[in-house]
């Protein structure tokens, strides 16, 4: 698919970062992956994003990579999006040569299954290094090289990524393959602000897409074109139909559904944050879409009785199960 033609698509865009159902042991649950890609396939939803941080992209293997993407692009209807997480782990010893070809190499692996566009992971290797921003700017156009349109990852420092300045931004933004850029600062308002009103101001070509699950519909508000979260996960129409009313400015039913969307992200995405992926399968559980012995997630930190019972009463306080 052309740049230009993804850069239109992820205007009022919705792209879940889907999770990846595991059985106890361990394995993918392929059955309940089954029924979840087609469950999504009927969602309001432009595509989803695979292999980010929620499908544990990094962490899981190049076939089982393989296998989840065959399995979305199967299931799910063409007209449907299908954006990749690329890059790679910062492990003890690993060498700059090294880390750029692991990333080049997922990136590649994307490109041949046919991904539509790629979601490049913050490079968190340079983080505090000598000539850090060049080393970036100099990683990201490695990544365009491969020839997909590219979504750049904001993930800031604290929230375990790498903060990228304003000089730093104004040179990625001016990559050609570059399309938008994700925004995960957690709750740094003011970094997300920032880098809105810089693509406003200079750089109106790149779609912001806001990665902000806990500041939702705020970020919308604030000038985010589409989203790209893993509360997407589950329970897609109420967060649509939210994304949907600011769209036609329907500002009353927006605050309404705004308000909802926050108290699913409250009930899903709290310490131990890295909990929420299991959180959003639990969801997917008990609304029956896929069977509960595929709610693991074994990169995790599992699940607590408590959090099952608050996301029982929440969902059940906003009718969705």
């Amino acid at each position: 698919m052309k740049i230009d033609t993804i850069r239109e698509k992820l205007e009022h865009s919705f792209f879940p970062a889907v999770p990846i159902p595991f059985d106890r042991s361990g394995k993918i649950h392929e059955t309940a992956q089954e029924q979840y890609v087609k469950y999504m396939d009927k969602q309001p939803i432009t595509g989803v994003a695979v292999w980010a941080h929620t499908g544990r992209g990094l962490l899981i293997t190049r076939e089982q990579r393989e296998y989840i993407f065959i399995s979305w692009r199967a299931g799910l209807s063409r007209e449907k999006i299908i954006i990749c997480g690329v890059g790679a782990r910062t492990v003890k010893d690993l060498t700059e040569e090294k880390f750029i070809k692991n990333t080049l190499e997922m990136g590649i692996h994307a490109k041949d299954l046919g991904a539509d566009a790629i979601l490049a992971y913050p490079p968190t290797y340079y983080r505090g290094k000598e000539y850090m921003d060049k080393k970036i700017i100099d990683y990201h156009k490695k990544i365009a090289e491969i020839g997909l349109p590219i979504i750049l990852f904001y993930l800031y420092d604290e929230a375990g990524g790498i903060s990228y300045s304003q000089k730093v931004l104004e040179q990625l933004f001016s990559i050609e393959n570059v399309v938008g850029i994700k925004m995960a600062t957690l709750d740094s308002i003011v970094t997300y602000q920032d880098v809105s009103k810089l693509i406003l101001d200079k750089f109106p070509h790149i779609k912001l897409i806001t990665g902000e699950d806990r500041m939702f519909g705020y970020t919308i508000a604030r000038g985010a074109a589409g989203a790209l979260v893993g509360l997407g996960s589950a329970c897609q129409k109420l967060q649509w139909e939210m994304m949907d009313s600011f769209f036609r400015r329907d500002y009353e039913d927006f605050v309404k559904l705004m308000l909802d969307v926050d108290k699913l992200a409250e009930c899903t995405f709290i310490d131990p944050m890295e909990g929420y992926i299991e959180r959003m399968l639990y969801i997917l559980s008990l609304q029956g879409i896929i069977p509960e012995d595929a709610v693991n997630d074994p990169y995790g930190p599992g699940l607590k009785q408590q959090d099952k019972e608050e996301i029982r009463k929440i969902l059940q306080e906003l009718h969705l199960y």
